[in-house]
């Protein structure tokens, strides 16, 4: 066990922010958010007393230095999220993630910190035909979104050293329920749809996509604070579970939502043309092999979750309300 007690997570107030930072708290850390909040922060455990919430743009390297003091971590989350984000103002997009990065690393090993992890992300790849994209695959970035994503990675390994070890994750498209909702991404939509309207709407659907439980994402940070520093150093990482079609997707979230909602019978599948064509399949074998990680929850987990938030009332005018849909939200906030 390493004895990084004090992290910082950039971004966490956001989707997996809003679940990693009451975990990480449990584990008996002492955690800071720093996030902008353009989604609130209500359903933070703010009256835990080792949690400290700091409402700050990572762009502002000098308030962001200061959060940085005295911290031994930082889990970098915070970023304009999701290839449709840059139908927002493209400065925005670019200063926040690529212009802001190489600045706040900087200044998390100029305060000492030991452990940098940094959330890339899989639509690097873009589009490939190969059966297994693994971690050397080349990046063919299709958006700026994936495009700095892929930019930020070396800016962060330059810095790495032996008191300031580095780590790069690419995360599958995640789903499931975490108290700062998205319903922005494909299962998650679909399951939406399904719940709400009692009918999924399937763009393309032959577009495979590599896919990760929310939960499995948390549990994959928590365990990259545990290490030790010599088996992640440098080391870039895939974490996905299940590579489907939008169109498999779609049908289990047909045959979960009929089980778990039968009053509303038959959920139907419509199909209509998309032009977004990024289509991959992640290999996640390296993270197994080196690191022993293996994810634990389904597609089919990450459905029943959210069912259970729609019964419980969690998700309130789930397809209006723009706090799910961060560019719907960005925009009505005209975030610059």
């Amino acid at each position: 066990m390493t004895n990084l007690k004090n992290v910082l997570i950039t971004g966490g107030a956001g989707y997996v922010g809003s679940l990693l930072t009451p975990q990480l708290l449990e584990r008996g850390y002492n955690i800071t958010v720093y996030d902008i909040m353009y989604y609130g922060d209500d359903f933070l455990p703010k009256n835990n007393p080792n949690l400290r919430v700091i409402e700050g743009d990572i762009r502002d390297t000098a308030s962001l230095r200061a959060a940085l003091t005295d911290m031994d971590a930082v889990i970098s989350l915070a970023c304009i999220s999701n290839d449709a984000s840059f139908e927002l103002d493209e400065g925005l997009s670019t200063s926040v993630n690529l212009d802001a990065f190489e600045p706040m690393v900087v200044a998390a090993k100029e305060a000492g910190i030991r452990r940098f992890v940094y959330c890339s992300s899989s639509s690097v790849y873009g589009v490939s035909e190969e059966p297994n994209v693994t971690e050397d695959h080349p990046l063919v970035p299709l958006t700026l979104y994936n495009k700095y994503k892929g930019m930020c990675e070396p800016q962060l390994f330059k810095h790495q050293s032996d008191d300031f070890v580095c780590v790069t994750i690419r995360p599958a498209t995640l789903c499931g329920y975490a108290p700062r909702q998205r319903l922005d991404l494909s299962v998650n939509i679909l399951t939406n749809h399904a719940v709400t309207n009692g009918k999924i709407t399937v763009f393309g659907g032959s577009q495979k996509r590599p896919n990760l439980h929310v939960q499995d994402m948390c549990d994959c940070y928590e365990m990259l604070l545990t290490l030790p520093g010599e088996k992640i150093a440098g080391e870039i990482f895939n974490v996905a579970y299940q590579n489907m079609s939008i169109m498999q997707l779609a049908e289990i979230v047909k045959k979960v939502v009929e089980e778990e909602f039968p009053e509303k019978g038959a959920i139907d599948i419509v199909t209509t043309p998309t032009d977004d064509i990024r289509s991959y399949h992640v290999n996640s074998d390296k993270i197994g092999r080196a690191l022993g990680f293996e994810p634990k929850y389904s597609i089919e987990d990450a459905v029943r979750s959210l069912c259970d938030a729609f019964r419980k009332g969690r998700l309130p005018d789930s397809m209006d309300d723009d706090r799910y849909f961060n560019v719907r939200r960005m925009k009505a906030l005209n975030a610059a």
